[in-house]
This record gives structure tokens, sequence and C-alpha cells, in this order.
């Protein structure tokens, strides 16, 4: 009897391949070609495990999700054909925040093409792992039997899940189970978890609610509804019992517990294991019914309420898509699940009391983002390979300086050989190791070319940081013949730094670590005058950064923004009026990036940069207003007009107007 399973090296999978493993048979795992180094880690620590029960028992085999019959080649498929006896498909998009587009390439797109292939291997039984999102936002009892009940579906991740659970009922050529997990929390024995989801986006406020208010202090909550956790070491257990019980065939089953819980309770016990305060009393949400809605919705359109709340959640890291669906409508029948375990050790899951401990000491050992904040800037870099781009002058030399002095190996990138040397020899003066590149970030093919030498000459880059960057000051109304503008803006600054990143993620996973830092600007924050082209390309490279994050945070992979203020470099020399303005060195602007090497935190920036968010969130029309009084106060430059021999005569006048407006503003 063998099995196949995908997603076998994933939270939920890696645990059931244990389970499978106490079994007979060979275990087939579909992994991507650039995954077999952690299935290789993997296996080794089975078979540390196991010892001879584990070894030749385990099978690489090389796949994609995204191809028919999962990528498997022919030679493979005939091989396997009529020894699958179990077909597990775990591998999936378990994230609320994923793109729809993921969601539907991933999980429906997948759970198709696996279908095809279980059809094609003559597989015994294909054991399908859905969710209870399929049940959408259905009030009532839903049950085990229960599917398309006509319930709204809120989100891609809920929808692709239904669509997913229906292709496997409907394709009628291999028998089916399908297991219908609530939301999956770490092992209750360990506390082990792999990424940051569901109810652990709540840990970082109860933490801060720690540090900033005593434990004893009551508050007051408000019931917001009800949830439904289980441990994932249940879950795998579960699935393996059922899966291997005999006339359950075209059947589903809820793994939840019989015991939901209110939602003010999960956070009442999550406070008391991290020693916070908690709540004395919650208001029943029926109270706010009799609350007119007039003056609710009234209050929500206000300017810049949104966007006040959504900077919040942001600081907080607390994704907007999670608020919707905290609380469960449905209520879910375990009846057939409970029978089928009956007997067993996982007939009913642990109680989330028993185990809420163990879930907080390993997210605070292991998971909390600020956990490295204790560290030296050598504990964090020495010996590690971080590529700088830019590295020839400025904030890129100044950064390669100091990581080098804490013991890292500057990989210096930058288009001018001779000064990358000079670099390069400053390090080697005083005792460290530097690589020099040359290469230029806004030529694709360079971009390609220099990732061949990296990964040719080192066995990995453990940390990018994207410096490099064009800056143009000039007003729209005098770029509307010069669309070259933004095209090489965005070629530097965004579409630069993107072929480099994809270009290494694909090593940083594989190895499971990786920290990829962007130079934005505070300019992203604040909107300043004239600077539309450069602003466009850093907020693009903002929000790619914020939807990728996501998606490979469960890889050990780290991205920080960087919201860097003005630096005194030779990118703003052409702009005069700018030495009337505060500014940082690039040693300070080093330092900034160093301690997010160190800490590995999601954003630094300067509080200025944070007042220009929050006052645009407030009132965006009156920031509109001071910004064109702004634009009206400093003209274009005469460089920005084409004529640079009045550049000096402009500057005096710039630094005399600037000196007046700086006596007004309280820094």
């Amino acid at each position: 009897m063998d099995y196949l399973v995908t997603g076998g090296t994933g939270f939920i999978g890696r645990r059931l391949v244990e389970r499978l493993l106490l079994r007979e048979g060979q275990i087939h795992l579909l992994v991507r070609e650039r995954s077999l180094g952690r299935l290789e880690r993997l296996i080794e620590d089975w078979e540390r495990g196991g010892g001879e029960q584990v070894a030749g028992r385990l099978h690489p085999l090389i796949g994609d999700l995204r191809k028919p019959l999962l990528g498997v080649d022919v030679e493979a498929v005939a091989r396997l054909r009529g020894k699958i006896a179990h077909f597990f498909h775990l591998a999936a998009v378990y994230d609320m925040t994923a793109t729809e587009q993921r969601n539907v390439a991933v999980n429906v797109g997948g759970t198709t093409h696996a279908l095809e292939l279980a059809r094609a291997l003559e597989a015994g039984c294909f054991h399908h792992v859905s969710s209870i999102a399929v049940a959408g936002n259905r009030r009532g009892v839903f049950s085990e039997d229960s599917f398309d009940e006509g319930q709204r579906l809120p989100s891609p991740y809920h929808r692709t899940k239904f669509e997913s659970e229906r292709i496997v009922r409907e394709q009628g050529h291999v028998h089916w189970r399908v297991y219908r997990p609530a939301v999956v929390v770490g092992d209750s024995r360990t506390g082990e978890m792999d990424k940051i989801d569901g109810p652990y986006y709540f840990f970082k406020t109860i933490q801060r609610m720690r540090q900033t208010m005593p434990e004893w202090l009551p508050l007051v909550g408000l019931d917001v509804g009800r949830t439904n956790v289980v441990p994932v070491d249940w879950v795998a257990g579960a699935i393996d019992q059922i899966a291997h019980r005999p006339g359950l065939d075209e059947k589903a089953f809820h793994l939840t517990d019989t015991r939901s819980m209110r939602v003010d309770e999960m956070f009442n016990l999550l406070a008391q294991a991290a020693h916070a305060p908690r709540f004395a009393v919650s208001l029943d949400r029926r109270l706010l019914r009799a609350v007119p809605r007039e003056p609710l919705a009234l209050f929500s359109r206000l300017p810049g309420i949104k966007q006040t709340r959504n900077l919040v959640l942001r600081e907080m890291g607390i994704p907007e898509q999670v608020l919707g669906h905290i609380d469960l409508a449905p209520e879910f029948d375990t009846s057939r699940a409970q029978r089928a375990l009956a007997g067993s050790a996982f007939e009913r899951p642990p109680a989330f009391a028993g185990y809420v401990t163990r879930l907080w000491d390993y997210w605070e050992r292991e998971m909390d983002p600020d956990l490295d904040r204790s560290r030296t800037l050598r504990d964090a870099v020495a010996g590690r390979h971080i590529l700088i781009t830019g590295a020839s002058s400025g904030i890129g030399r100044a950064t390669a300086l100091q990581l080098a002095g804490a013991g890292a190996v500057p990989l210096l990138v930058a288009r001018s050989v001779e000064k990358l040397e000079e670099v390069r020899a400053e390090i080697v003066a005083t005792g460290g190791t530097a690589y020099v590149y040359a290469a230029d970030i806004s030529d694709m093919e360079d971009v390609d070319r220099l990732l061949g030498r990296v990964l040719e000459d080192h066995r990995g880059v453990d940390a990018l940081i994207n410096n490099a960057g064009r800056s143009i000051r000039r007003s729209v109304a005098l770029s509307y013949d010069r669309f070259h503008d933004y095209e090489r803006t965005m070629q530097l600054n965004y579409f630069g730094a993107i072929r480099l990143i994809l270009g290494l993620l694909p090593h940083m996973r594989e190895r499971g670590r990786g920290h990829i830092v962007n130079i934005s600007s505070i300019g992203v924050q604040t909107s300043p005058p004239r600077f539309s082209a450069y602003i466009a390309s850093k907020a693009a490279l903002d929000a790619f950064t914020r939807v990728v994050a996501s998606e490979v945070i469960g890889d050990g992979v780290m991205f920080t923004t960087i919201h860097m203020p003005l630096v005194r470099t030779p990118m703003i020399e052409p702009t005069r009026m700018y030495s009337a303005f505060p500014t940082i060195t690039p040693e300070e602007a080093a330092g900034m990036i160093c301690e997010a090497l160190r800490t590995r935190r999601k954003h630094i920036g300067t509080p200025l940069g944070t007042l220009g968010e929050v006052a645009y969130a407030l009132s965006p029309k009156a920031v509109d207003r001071i910004l064109h009084l702004a634009y009206r106060i400093f003209p274009d430059s005469a460089a920005a007009k084409g004529r640079r021999e009045e550049a000096q005569e402009h500057t005096s006048l710039e630094q005399l107007a600037m000196a007046n407006l700086m006596r007004g503003v309280h820094w």
C-alpha cells in the first residue's frame, strides 16, 4: 500500500507524513525541483526520529501544482500506475490575504491537476484537505453532508476552497474523501507554528498591551462572535485515522472542535498566557443593534477614518482582510468524524486552554517579529553574503563599510568598476572581504548576467539591499513631453529591483532563509510636489513588497521597507534648494539599513513620515493645499527647466524661502 502526498513538506503535510511513516508502504512526496533541499533536510529529521523504518521509504516526485498531471513526467506515471492506494492532496493556499489570482491558480488549478494525476495513476482514494471556509457565511448548522447551500462566499480564499471541493465531488473517476479542518493553530505538544496567520495576527497586539498596561487592569471588550481552532498535530492524526477506516468513501468530515468558543474568550486565554490584561466584561454585540445605524455610517464616511484605521492595522501587523472573517457564522456538526475517530487517540481535539501557553511561548520565542532586536549587528550578519546595489558611493558605500566591519561579506554592485574597487580596497584594508560586480540595474539583461555570476560564485545570497535609485524633481507641467522620465525612473527603481528579487527569491526560499531590504522614500508617505516619477516608482516597489511578503514569510524570507528621509548624497545635488533642508548623512542612512538587517523589522521610517501618512488619511484635501503652497514657493529648478546656467541664480532665493518656511515648522 503506497502513498502519494502533495504538500508533504508543508505545515499539516509533514505531520501527516510522520503518521504515515508508522504504517507500511512507500511514500512519494510531490515537490518542486527548487524545494528538494528542504525535503532532504526533512528526510534527515525523519530518519533521525525513525531510524531504519524511515530510510528508503520516502521518494521525491518532481512536479508543479500549476501544470497538467502536476507536472509529473510520463515515466513516473507509468512506474507508479496501480500502486498508489491513497493520494493525499494537501498542497494549497492557506492564506486569507492571498490574491484571487494565486488562490485560483493553486487551489482550483492544483486540485484539477491532482485529480488528473490520481486518475492516471488509478489511485485507490483521493483524500482532499478542504476547509470549513466552504461554508462561507451560512448561518445555522452546517452538516458534513452540506455543501452547496446557497451560502455567500466572501473572499477569494472561501470561493476557491468551495470550487476545489466541488471539483472533487463531481469528477466521478476516483473515490474521494474530504476533510474540512477548522482554524489550524500550532502543535499542541510543542507550540510549533510555521507562519503568522489566523489568531496569530493578534499576538503582537496582546504583547503590546502587556508592555503598556498592568496585568491586573480590567478591560471592557466586545463580543464579536465565535471561532473554532484545532491544533495541527490533531488534524494530521485525525486525517490519518479516517483515511484508513473502510467504507467511508464519498464522505466529508469536519475536523473541528465541538466546543467552539467566543472570540473574546480566546483573547482572554491568550492574554492570560502572555500575562497581559484581560477583558473583565464583554459587551453583548446585540447592544449595538440599538444604536442608530445612520450616525455610525456617517462617522465611517468622515474624511480619513478608513485610511486611519488601515494605517493603525498596518502598524499592528493585522491585515484588513482578516477583520471581516473573525466571526464564524456556521455551527459545524461533527457526528461522522466523531464516529470515525471513536476509540482512537484523536477522538476529540485537546482543549485550547490546555495548550495555549505552549502556543504563546513558541510565538514569543521563535516568531515574534521583534525577537532579534536584542542581537548585535555582528550576530545578525557575520559571514553572511549581502548584495548591495548602488554600492560605489553614498548610502551603498557607507552600508558596505559598516556591514564589512561587522563581519559580513558585501557583494558590491554598481556600474563603475573603478569606484567599486576603491570601496573593496577600503574593506580589505580593514581585514574584511568583499566582491565586485559591475552591472547596470536598469538593464534587465545585465541584471540576469549579474545574477548568474553571483549565484555561480557563491552558495547563496543571504540578503539583498535594493539601494540603487534614480530621482527626478520636475513638475508635471514640465513633463508633458518627457514620458521617458517616468520610464527610466521606473526601469531602475522598480523593474531593476523586481528583477533582482525574482532572481534571488527561489534560492532564498529553497534555503529557508533570506532578507530583502528595499530603500523606499519618505516621499511615498508625504507625496511632495514635483516628484511624481520618483515617488510612483518607489510606491510601486512598496506595493509589490506588501503583497509578496505574505507569500514568502512561511519560507523564512523577510522583507523590510525603509522610508528613507532626505540623505546628503550626490543624487540630491542637482536640486540646490535641498541645501536648506534637514538631511541625514550617508553613514546615518547606512545605520538604518544595518538596523533593518539586525532586527528584521517589517518597516523602518521616521516620525515625520508617519505624521505625513496620518495627516493625509485624516484630511487629504488640507494636505493637498499645504503641499500646493510649497509647490508655489519652490519652483522648478533651472536644471529641470533645461536652463542650467540659471541654476546658481535661483539657489539663494530658494534657500531664503526655505529658511523662512522652516521658522514656522516644529520638527
